[in-house]
């Protein structure tokens, strides 16, 4: 399995806005998440749970950026900047590197998020 073409494919679909469709075709049904404000998901159903309703809470994207990736065997991190202007009028503006663990399907099984 090409841990290198996965991420390079999953990262552009979230480079292009497409995270929930990210999730769909790249978590395992078993992934769990954790986030740099102790908020966690133990499956796949509940990320894309979460993930459309933070999208659906978007009014407009102002950019995505991908700045860097490594991958180190079965791990990968990557570097984003997001911005957003959400639909209550506030802004988010987050820098921040998400580590995935992939496992030998070629899918994730554990997704973290750190605050850049």
């Amino acid at each position: 399995m090409d841990i290198r073409k996965l991420v390079k494919e999953m990262d552009g679909m979230v480079a292009e806005g497409a995270i929930v469709d990210a999730v769909e075709k790249f978590f395992a049904n078993s992934a769990e998440t954790s986030d740099y404000n102790q908020v966690t998901t133990k499956n796949k159903g509940q990320m894309i749970e979460k993930m459309t309703g933070f999208t659906g809470a978007i009014a407009n994207v102002n950019g995505i950026t991908l700045h860097n990736t490594l991958v180190d065997g079965n791990v990968s991190a990557s570097e984003f900047t997001f911005d957003f202007k959400m639909k209550d009028d506030s802004s988010i503006y987050w820098h921040e590197i998400i580590k995935r663990v992939w496992n030998d399907d070629g899918q994730v099984i554990f997704e973290e998020y750190f605050n850049a």
